[in-house]
């Protein structure tokens, strides 16, 4: 019956309630206590503002412990009180609606702590702005809704992001398939002798495609849990925005903390696709034991995951040249575009190496080698300074890609360029292959894995890779 008379009560204090409630809780007087100073507060109210300051809360009168005394007359006056009105004694305010400083309300904002502040804290803050809370709150509800914009287009972006990454699984199959059909093909040439071989070829392409599609599978599944995430953390801080103000307040610092994104965007890592020089890439050399008379070698092959979306590449991946319209291939890390190049499927760090180019009668081409690091998603000039050492034909000239574009002396235009690369040595040289004449010799202390380069400029001709011989010394 008491809890619904406590309900029923008005909110306008009754006579006398003001001269029963405590200044500091702002409730009846439950245990009162007397200062010297004749000031009255109840005895927990009391001994919370004892542990900042042993000052009177309301005079602010220094007095010695010990010297509060309980005020019975004002108890027991007290307890009449509630009696005769049918009362019992209210429940304190919120421990965290008072300032645990000054055992007031918080009721002002301040804008550089980022915290409620009481009436008294403002000599803490006098250099600070501060603001009611009914303005302080627009300004918190206005930052976090930034936050909302900023995670609701991350989200719009993860979507975006495992739509490409779905893409670069079905080519990562695509890619499985052609590679697949080649190896049949040149494992059906050979059938008598390695029907064994074709068996590990085919199990070690399904095997780094599926690990290669697995690693994907798992960057899209990771993806959409960060989109989960960051849709609950925009519904809570949502939520959060829609409290009062005092609540909305007291709890920004932790939102805004929480409010935090400090994962990477995902994207394509390094070698995410098929490694197709291993399984297609000079194949018939890699298995040429007893078959010497049916297999060709080339030195070096071309790496379909570096080649540019306008460059076609032949099923042996030994020819490339223009494509009559930009190919749908996945924006890996590793592929050239805007720059229409191509690199070898295997790097150098060490030794001796040499292959030959078929450039034909190509009015435009570039041929040598570059550094790993080489950029690939934006254009650039071919030079040394650049990480590329080559040679190329352009509007009837050979240069080589020196800073200051050496302009080479050619009597007859090759049709065939032989690139020597001695990384110990420092040297990569350029040679005519059909005359064995020196071009031009570049020097640089290699200190980066390097790679064949190609450019066969935009034409419909294809730029060749010449085989190389086989000599086979056994011991």
């Amino acid at each position: 019956m008491a809890d619904n008379m406590d309900e029923d009560m008005p909110e306008e204090p009754l006579p006398l309630q003001e001269d029963f409630t405590c200044p500091v809780c702002r409730v009846v007087f439950r245990d009162p206590v007397l200062l010297p100073c004749t000031h009255s507060f109840c005895r927990e109210c009391l001994q919370k503002s004892l542990q900042f300051s042993n000052k009177c809360p309301m005079c602010r009168v220094e007095f010695a412990e010990g010297q509060d005394i309980s005020n019975r007359a004002l108890s027991s006056a007290c307890e009449t009180f509630l009696k005769q009105n049918n009362r019992r004694p209210n429940q304190k305010c919120a421990s965290e609606d008072i300032c645990k400083l000054h055992l007031k309300p918080l009721e002002l904002y301040c804008e550089k702590d980022e915290e409620p502040v009481c009436v008294d804290c403002v000599t803490l803050h006098s250099t600070h702005r501060l603001l009611p809370l009914k303005d302080g709150a627009p300004l918190c509800k206005r930052e976090l809704g930034f936050k909302v914009q900023i995670f609701e287009k991350k989200v719009e972006s993860y979507k975006k992001m495992t739509y490409k990454l779905s893409n670069a699984v079905e080519y990562i199959k695509y890619q499985a398939g052609q590679a697949e059909k080649q190896v049949k093909a040149e494992f059906e040439r050979l059938h008598k002798v390695l029907v064994t071989e074709e068996a590990l070829r085919i199990q070690a392409l399904a095997t780094e495609e599926e690990q290669k599609i697995a690693a994907i599978q798992d960057l899209i599944s990771n993806t959409n849990e960060d989109i989960e995430t960051l849709k609950k953390l925009i519904e809570t801080l949502k939520k959060e925005m829609g409290n009062e103000d005092l609540p909305l307040l007291r709890n920004f610092q932790n939102l805004k903390r929480k409010a935090q994104w400090t994962r990477e965007e995902p994207c394509l890592c390094d070698n995410s696709l098929l490694n197709m020089g291993k399984h297609v890439g000079a194949l018939g050399f890699n298995i040429w034991k007893n078959m010497q008379a049916h297999v060709k070698y080339h030195p070096v092959v071309l790496n379909p995951d570096t080649a540019s979306p306008w460059l076609s590449l032949n099923a042996d991946l030994t020819s490339v040249k223009e494509s009559a319209e930009r190919l749908t291939l996945p924006d890996n890390p590793e592929r050239f575009d805007p720059c229409v190049f191509v690199l070898g499927a295997e790097g150098y760090t060490s030794g001796k190496h040499r292959w030959d180019v078929i450039v034909g009668d190509n009015h435009k081409w570039i041929v040598g080698v570059c550094r790993e690091s080489v950029a690939r998603k934006k254009k650039f000039t071919l030079s040394t300074t650049r990480g590329v050492w080559s040679i190329g034909l352009s509007k009837g000239v050979y240069t080589a890609s020196t800073p200051e574009r050496t302009e080479l002396q050619v009597q007859q235009r090759p049709e065939r360029i032989r690139i020597k690369l001695n990384i110990d040595k420092g040297e990569v040289s350029f040679w005519d292959g059909g005359t064995a004449k020196h071009l031009v010799t570049l020097t640089h202390q290699f200190d980066e894995k390097m790679f064949p380069i190609f450019g066969p400029g935009l034409h419909t001709t294809p730029m060749s890779l010449a085989p190389g011989k086989i000599a086979i010394h056994t011991s």
